[in-house]
């Protein structure tokens, strides 16, 4: 069933409570961020260990993002009946307890454990934030996408020292313990802490949608369609860019570039990690001034160009490292533009869940993950599963103006009108 959302007065916001926990939902996310972006570390030491094949190996990487997204409207809709405090702390249990596992793992049945927190905060952000959505979206989503910039060298030398079952262990625990400390913060908003929205510059529905409700709508759906077809770009690039790196021949060559000198698949990963961060508060920033929809085009299609030039120059070290940088920061924007949109559309009391069923798009992407390594294995060549990405990308830019923006123009359109007589019978 629908409700009218409901609002208050700016002045009556306790604006210091919703930037703490939207700090808090941050630092989880950090802590969390290592479980996807460092994987690639992992995958040449585990094989040269078992030899069990890159592409058996990548099936791990396709579990753990399956479970990290298709048990996210479940959680959500955990999360918005009781709040988020147990079921993150849960999660932060769960984190740790995954990488013990992976760091005693001798078989890939063992292997094939990982993956709460990643959901939970961008739904508390959604509903802490209605008057900046882009932007609160952006900053907790690139707690994910930068987060392992600060331990990607260091997992990298523990795993070349000491080897991975260490790093595993090691950083597995830390990762816990944090967002364990994060969950005893965490919070739903209270009556009376939540902003007008009246003045925003992005048009949003009048009305909260249960999670069924939302899912009969075609404005769900081509968003569902256009999130899977974004997120494989992007999730290829995360799992094969080391094997891309080795197979190129430039994974160990030193690169110098902004006074920094580094092996080229380090300074690409710590660059990518970077950059991959910015991203989201920047184009949810922009997405909050000039639409969701115009945002989009402009870095769909700038990701798709990333791509191209990647692939093209990958065999020179320092392109590499460039061009990869590129194709994160034209990726990253994905995690802040569509749960905006999302909440735009569906509204707030249940923001986590009705996000959690989109983001089970970036579980459907994942499937494509290993057929890039059985595809490269096929046709030597990166090249093919790269073009199809391309397409998505464009693809996707041109659903999200010519299709997407009229559809959403009508349907808040339509919900404003309905909005009126209702509020005139209530008088």
């Amino acid at each position: 069933m629908a409700t009218v959302s409901a609002s208050i007065p700016a002045g009556q916001t306790t604006s210091g409570a919703r930037w703490v926990q939207l700090a808090v939902g941050i630092v989880g996310m950090v802590a969390i961020a290592n479980l996807q972006y460092g994987w690639t570390l992992f995958v040449n030491p585990i094989d040269s260990k078992f030899h069990w094949g890159k592409p058996a190996i990548q099936i791990a990487f396709t579990v753990f993002v399956l479970a990290e997204t298709w048990l996210v409207p479940f959680e959500g809709y955990l999360v918005d009946r009781f709040g988020p405090r147990i079921l993150v702390a849960i999660g932060g249990l769960l984190v740790g307890v995954a990488w013990w596992i992976n760091a005693g793992a001798s078989s890939l049945f063992a292997l094939y454990a990982g993956g709460f927190v990643y959901g939970t905060s961008i739904g508390n952000a959604l509903k802490w934030f209605p008057d900046h959505r882009g932007l609160a979206a952006g900053l907790t989503a690139a707690a994910f996408g930068a987060g392992s910039a600060l331990t990607v060298v260091p997992i990298a030398n523990m795993i070349s020292g000491r080897g991975y079952e260490t790093a595993f262990l090691s950083f597995g625990i830390g990762q816990g313990l944090v967002v364990i400390l994060c969950a005893l913060l965490l919070r739903a908003p209270r009556p009376g802490e939540i902003p007008e929205v009246a003045t925003t510059k992005v048009q949003q529905s009048s009305r909260d949608f249960a999670p069924f409700e939302m899912l009969g709508t075609p404005a769900f759906w081509l968003m569902y369609l256009m999130m899977t077809m974004l997120a494989m770009g992007g999730l290829m690039a995360t799992a094969q860019l080391g094997p891309i790196a080795t197979d190129y021949q430039v994974a160990k060559t030193s690169v110098s570039l902004l006074g920094i000198t580094m092996a080229a698949l380090p300074f690409a990963l710590s660059l990518d990690r970077i950059l991959n961060g910015l991203t989201r508060p920047f184009f949810g920033w922009v997405s909050d001034h000039i639409g969701r929809e115009n945002t989009m085009f402009i870095a769909f299609g700038l990701e798709g160009a990333g791509i191209l030039l990647l692939i093209s120059f990958a065999h020179v070290p320092v392109l590499f490292v460039v061009f990869s940088g590129l194709v994160f920061f034209a990726w990253g924007e994905i995690y802040s533009l569509f749960p905006a949109t999302c909440g735009d559309l569906f509204g707030r009391k249940f923001a986590t869940t009705n996000y959690g069923l989109l983001y089970t798009a970036k579980g459907t992407a994942s499937l494509l993950v290993p057929l890039g390594n059985v595809l490269q294995a096929a046709t030597g060549s990166w090249m093919p599963i790269f073009v199809l990405a391309i397409a998505f990308d464009w693809i996707g830019a041109g659903l999200a103006l010519f299709v997407l923006k009229p559809l959403r123009i009508r349907w808040v359109s339509d919900q404003l009108g309905a909005a009126r007589p209702l509020a005139a019978g209530r008088r």
